[in-house]
């Protein structure tokens, strides 16, 4: 019931304009704390029954699999059908423009640039990730001088 009070008859309105104030149907505060726990309770069942890798950050995700077989091609698109159908689903909808397939591989020519996909959350890992960032920062031309921070 609190939340519920919380989130019911919420009214907003443009600042430093002559709007009026019109009531808000779907909302959760920004910088909130309760919203992001909001957010991850609502899309907790996003990766019931999925096979990829699944990366999820705040409303971002990204799906990860090897494709080495024809089997693994059905896997993932069965894999993207359910994203589709959750979306569907909870009324939710998926960025269309911001979708994009990344294919990698040394056999895959056509396709050489990459985006971050590794989050490393153990604190073995980020401190070997610190310590490439540091060397391969030092060997840059004018930077080897600097602290650390300043040539990040």
């Amino acid at each position: 019931m609190w939340v519920s009070n919380w989130l019911s008859d919420i009214k907003q309105r443009v600042v430093n304009r002559y709007s009026d104030w019109v009531t808000v149907n779907s909302w959760v505060p920004q910088g909130s704390v309760l919203g992001p726990i909001l957010f991850n309770i609502f899309i907790n069942d996003l990766v019931e029954s999925l096979h990829s890798k699944i990366s999820i950050f705040a409303d971002d995700t990204k799906l990860c699999k090897v494709i080495n077989t024809e089997e693994d091609s059905f896997l993932l698109q069965r894999d993207l059908d359910r994203l589709e159908a959750w979306a569907a689903k909870w009324q939710m909808r998926f960025n269309s423009d911001k979708c994009k397939v990344m294919h990698m591989g040394r056999n895959n020519a056509s396709h050489p640039y990459c985006v971050q996909f590794w989050a490393p959350v153990n604190k073995a890992d980020i401190a070997e990730l610190e310590r490439v960032q540091r060397r391969a920062t030092k060997v840059m031309t004018g930077m080897g001088q600097l602290q650390y921070p300043e040539r990040l």
